[in-house]
């Protein structure tokens, strides 16, 4: 079964594949140079998907663990005020964010379940990070294309297009994983 977090992302990620779509759309022969922009935008919001995904599946997955009805233990109150204060410091999905805040609420390394297709663990958490790190520059730097000076976009169509499936396939391993933990069927 599919969480609430995961239909939400897949509502989420449609805001890069639009931008991306309209960054075809527009892509004539030469492009447009400020279309450029449409594809860091797509990059910036395929990771905020992802952000929501994390802080929104944690959230279900420690309401599953604390158990329906126990609101008024006080043990419960604090697991879920902490995890709401750690998320409010929760930006950038890196790998180590992520591992560290579902090793600390639910004592996993969700990363060991990062698998798929040609992605194994190692493969997929270099892959996370190289995508955070150039979602950071564009998003810190710009890197803006100037007139007269040519370089290399930060974010070609075909790596944008694997990266946004990247995303896709790395939610949906780690809710996989999360659902067979919190059922019992792992």
């Amino acid at each position: 079964m599919t969480s609430s977090a995961f239909e939400t992302f897949h509502h989420a990620i449609q805001d890069a594949v639009d931008l991306f779509n309209l960054f075809d759309a527009l892509n004539k022969n030469p492009p447009p140079p400020e279309a450029e922009v449409l594809k860091r935008a797509s990059l910036v919001m395929a990771l905020a998907a992802l952000e929501t995904y994390v802080e929104d599946r944690i959230v279900e997955a420690a309401n599953t663990v604390a158990g329906v009805g126990s609101e008024q233990s006080p043990l419960v109150q604090f697991y879920r005020s902490s995890l709401q204060n750690d998320l409010k410091f929760f930006h950038t999905p890196s790998t180590d964010r992520i591992k560290a805040i579902f090793k600390k609420y639910l004592d996993v390394d969700i990363t060991e379940a990062w698998v798929w297709n040609h992605f194994d663990p190692v493969r997929a958490k270099s892959e996370l990070n190289k995508i955070a790190r150039k979602r950071g520059d564009i998003a810190h730097r710009s890197w803006r294309p100037v007139v007269g000076q040519p370089t290399a976009h930060a974010v070609t169509r075909d790596d944008l297009r694997k990266h946004i499936r990247f995303i896709k396939d790395l939610v949906e391993s780690t809710d996989v994983f999360l659902d067979q933990l919190l059922t019992g069927t792992k």
